[in-house]
């Protein structure tokens, strides 16, 4: 199998398969945003382990070091490259949308 870049559009804390939030904390929804990724990633045959860049988006620049804790838990070695932009207007109020490219195949 040939390496492909996956490009993960954004996702949010939502519960999969609904639209409802996981959590209305930042903590909470970092947690389902980073989990849904994990889902997606691993159904292409890829893993976090392989992500090379993520970009975080917040509604409020201020949950950065409350995301920051628990994004730090799911890269806890050689974290990819990211970047962060704090805006408003995430999908269905989310606190938090997190994006990522990651390397599949071998």
């Amino acid at each position: 199998m040939a390496r492909v870049i996956l490009f993960l559009s954004g996702q949010i804390g939502n519960v999969p398969g609904t639209r409802q939030l996981a959590d209305t904390g930042i903590a909470g929804q970092t947690r389902q945003a980073l989990d849904n990724i994990t889902a997606v990633l691993t159904s292409a045959g890829s893993s976090l382990d392989r992500a090379v860049k993520c970009t975080v988006f917040l509604a409020d620049i201020k949950d950065y070091a409350a995301m920051n804790i628990v994004y730090a838990t799911y890269f806890p070695k050689d974290p990819p490259a990211r970047s962060m932009v704090a805006g408003s207007g995430l999908a269905l109020g989310a606190r938090v949308e997190i994006e990522c490219l990651a390397v599949a195949g071998s």
